[in-house]
């Protein structure tokens, strides 16, 4: 059964699913029964079924029947995450959109802080603070959040430039749907598919609002998750970037922000080049070229803010396309990590710097740095 609203709600959630049983019912249950009271119109929840292979499709249908302001569309083939993020937007009939991963749930009272957001402010884009669960249910503030602290009212990027920073994914953000049309934006397939939809939105926005609360609660370690999973798909991530530097180019060109979006973007690969839960080490090598080749082929001409320490100097070795060295570097860190985290009788690999260099928020490892030098051309 599809509800088809007869007026159109403030806010759809488009909640993409696939092989997540065990976690759905959880996701859908801290939507529905967050809805304030008499507040029943002004949601509604689109579960996109992404032709999964358990019994997410059945669960859905059993879960929508006899639920007003619930719809599920079935896709009858598998297109992966974005694209189903998409199918989800082409039916959504809300004034804003918010996309909510199906193993991710939201925190008592969210809806109502974010209903009351989105109508006092009417920004453009609505950013949300986030916690991180672990399996084993410890809870842990994500290393960008402090971003958001202390931004009051609406503002402009330009006026709050380290929005920017914050972990670049769809689900921390509620949309405007008319400004995401205007915008022409689209999920793309493949992984890592936020990158050219999240900055673009921060870019373009006139209105950006902050609720500094955490309404989001973010999965870590699940079997299947992309930042568990050791794939060849994780070179998606050179597709996902090239699409976010034309759109800028096209859009915004211009070279402070072209510095920034180096960074994060060099930030970010660094992660994925240095983490055995993601790429096989026989793939190293080749993903190390392409980041040189994408440090080369965007490097702004005059230069862009350089980290500091061992993430600084990675960022020369990729400049320099000195794989032998980095490889080096990357072991030494991982043995003294190791070292010093057996003296201190914890756990310390990968190191801590390793998550420090990763500056791209939207990767769970990231952790802003300040820059402290200008890196240029030769």
């Amino acid at each position: 059964m599809v509800f088809e609203p007869t007026h159109a709600p403030l806010l759809s959630i488009v909640v993409p699913v696939y092989g997540v049983e065990a976690y759905l019912y959880q996701c859908l249950e801290s939507i529905r029964a967050d809805i304030p009271a008499g507040e029943a119109g002004a949601v509604e929840l689109i579960a996109v079924d992404d032709a999964s292979p358990d019994g997410c499709p059945a669960m859905l249908r059993s879960y929508a029947a006899g639920r007003v302001g619930v719809r599920v569309v079935h896709l009858t083939n598998n297109v992966g995450l974005g694209l189903a993020r998409n199918a989800g937007l082409d039916v959504a009939t809300g004034r804003y959109v918010w996309f909510v991963d199906s193993d991710d749930w939201l925190p008592p009272a969210t809806l109502s802080a974010v209903l009351d957001r989105l109508r006092r402010h009417e920004p453009d884009v609505l950013m949300l603070d986030h916690l991180r669960v672990h399996e084993d249910r410890r809870r842990e503030v994500d290393a960008s959040s402090h971003l958001l602290r202390g931004v009051t009212g609406v503002v402009h990027l330009a006026e709050q430039p380290q929005l920017l920073r914050v972990q670049h994914t769809a689900w921390n953000k509620v949309v405007r749907r008319a400004f995401l049309d205007e915008l022409g934006l689209r999920f793309f397939p493949g992984w890592y598919e936020d990158i050219p939809f999240s900055h673009p939105l921060l870019i373009g926005a006139e209105k950006i609002s902050v609720l500094d609360r955490v309404c989001y609660l973010y999965r870590q370690g699940r079997q299947g998750a992309i930042t568990s999973t050791r794939s060849g798909r994780h070179f998606d991530a050179f597709d996902q970037y090239e699409r976010l530097m034309e759109w800028v180019g096209r859009h915004h060109p211009d070279e402070r922000l072209r510095a920034e979006l180096f960074q994060l973007m060099v930030n970010h690969y660094l992660v994925v080049a240095g983490n055995d839960d993601r790429l096989h080490p026989h793939l190293r090598r080749a993903f190390f070229r392409r980041v040189a080749e994408h440090y080369r082929r965007y490097l702004p001409a005059g230069g862009y803010p350089l980290p500091d320490g061992v993430a600084g100097l990675k960022h020369r070795l990729v400049g320099r396309n000195d794989y032998l060295a980095y490889a080096a570097l990357r072991q030494a860190h991982r043995v003294a990590g190791r070292v010093l985290g057996a003296r201190a009788g914890t756990s310390s690999d990968p190191p801590a710097e390793d998550a420090l260099a990763a500056a791209s928020a939207g990767d769970p490892a990231a952790a802003p740095k300040e820059p402290r030098a200008l890196a240029g051309r030769g």
